[in-house]
């Protein structure tokens, strides 16, 4: 298993996936993906912001990252973090335990880029997905009604976000701000 950023050249495979997570969500929540503007996955990968991890030379999962949100998270924002988004994973691949695995990853990446803590947002009442991340080390903050949705893809629109955190060993900051 190898992280790397993701390449132009993985666009169509990502979108694969994505469609994929959104048939799943469909068939489980109210709330699901939209479809993402090509123009935003290909800034994210030109910008070396869009990851994958493969395995035997396949795309196994993705997933992107920020190191500002501040429509979701408000006056958090100022907080040293690296946000993450969108993990989906190739149902070939399914039961490999990919979020651990993108965690991990990202404690070091957020050690190395200087930040304090990795946050997550899911949108609305999703207990699985929640127990899961808790599972994963973050900390459930709890739901929040977003000041401002323009920009954001258009499933932030139909509940309120659902905010995690995970704190990095050894690192300290100021107590957040609420959201």
């Amino acid at each position: 298993m190898t992280i790397q950023n993701s390449t132009l050249a993985d666009i169509e495979e990502i979108f694969r996936l994505y469609t994929i997570a959104t048939n799943f969500q469909k068939s489980k929540f109210f709330v699901h993906w939209p479809e993402f503007k090509r123009d935003l996955i290909e800034t994210e990968v030109r910008e070396n912001r869009q990851w994958k991890i493969i395995i035997d030379d396949q795309i196994a999962c993705i997933w992107a990252t920020t190191f500002s949100d501040p429509q979701i998270w408000g006056e958090r924002n100022d907080d040293p973090a690296v946000y993450i988004h969108r993990i989906a994973t190739n149902s070939d691949f399914r039961g490999n335990h990919f979020v651990k695995r993108i965690v991990e990853w990202a404690e070091q990446y957020a050690r190395e880029h200087g930040k304090k803590c990795i946050r997550m947002d899911t949108i609305g009442e999703n207990r699985g997905l929640i127990e899961h991340y808790q599972k994963c080390g973050f900390e459930y903050l709890g739901y929040y009604k977003l000041d401002s949705i323009d920009g954001l893809p258009e499933h932030y629109a139909l509940a309120d976000a659902c905010l995690f955190e995970k704190k990095i060993e050894g690192e300290t900051y100021d107590e957040p701000r609420k959201a």
